[in-house]
């Protein structure tokens, strides 16, 4: 499948960042080059680029599509480890740092991948390939009382203990390999559900991705790091996509404020 994904709040990212021609910048989560090919198109030969995606497929894309250009450096990793990585590139500061939070499109899409309730496919949920722990490790080898904190906490859904209860007991008599398996387990563990608030999986679904790619825990302290990778005057541009995201960003935002 083509790495296709559109780039959100494309245009209020670019005015945010305030880029420099000659300037240093880093997105934070790659993707398919849909935000960096507008900023290197703003940057001159001067200007450096420093891409970083755990998904080493996307990172793939991104290096076709900005083959044109040679100040671009591409880095497989997480940008929860932003200060590592630059201090690794011996880059002291940068002057603008933009980070899209939360799962793409083309994720989502890519049946193998395991994101989507909608379509079939092995418990997956990795954005990154190489790691360990995936929504299958999770969803087998996890305690009941650890299923309910997850779901309630990450997916902040109200029938956690009900569903993570059915899970435990449906792992009994079989393994649960695939995601059609599990949105039926959830189907069956919620009592009735409106039909108008979407689909029953889907607060659980969020909830299995956040745990198994370690979102929301390291957020505060990765917008912290970007905060102090940035020289004087520069931007910080995040865009979050659900609450547990926004509410960490604006704690960081918060507390790094009070400290200035």
């Amino acid at each position: 499948m083509e790495f296709n994904h559109k780039p959100v709040l494309l245009e209020e990212c670019i005015i945010g960042l305030n880029i420099k021609p000659e300037g240093i910048y880093v997105d934070g989560t790659m993707g398919g080059a849909g935000h960096s090919k507008k900023i290197i198109e703003k940057l001159s030969s001067t200007g450096k680029l420093i891409g970083i995606d755990r998904d080493i497929q996307a990172l793939e894309t991104a290096k076709e599509r900005l083959q044109d250009y040679q100040n671009v450096t591409y880095i497989h990793g997480n940008h929860d480890d932003i200060k590592t990585i630059l201090e690794d590139l011996k880059i002291n500061g940068v002057d603008g740092i933009l980070l899209d939070l939360g799962v793409s499109s083309y994720q989502i899409d890519e049946k193998q991948r395991g994101f989507s309730y909608i379509q079939d496919s092995p418990l997956d949920m990795r954005m990154d390939q190489t790691q360990n722990l995936s929504a299958y490790e999770v969803i087998n080898t996890y305690r009941e009382e650890e299923l309910i904190h997850i779901i309630y906490e990450y997916g902040e859904e109200k029938f956690s203990r009900q569903i993570a209860k059915e899970i435990c007991k449906q792992r009994q008599n079989k393994k649960i390999e695939t995601t059609g398996q599990l949105v039926e387990i959830i189907k069956q563990a919620i009592p009735f559900y409106d039909k108008n608030a979407g689909h029953p999986a889907k607060r659980t679904f969020q909830a299995i991705r956040i745990e198994v790619n370690d979102e929301i825990r390291p957020l505060k302290n990765t917008i912290k790091q970007a905060i102090e990778c940035l020289k004087p005057k520069g931007r910080l541009c995040v865009i979050t996509f659900h609450s547990l995201e926004d509410r960490a960003v604006k704690m960081a935002y918060i507390e790094a404020n009070r400290k200035m």
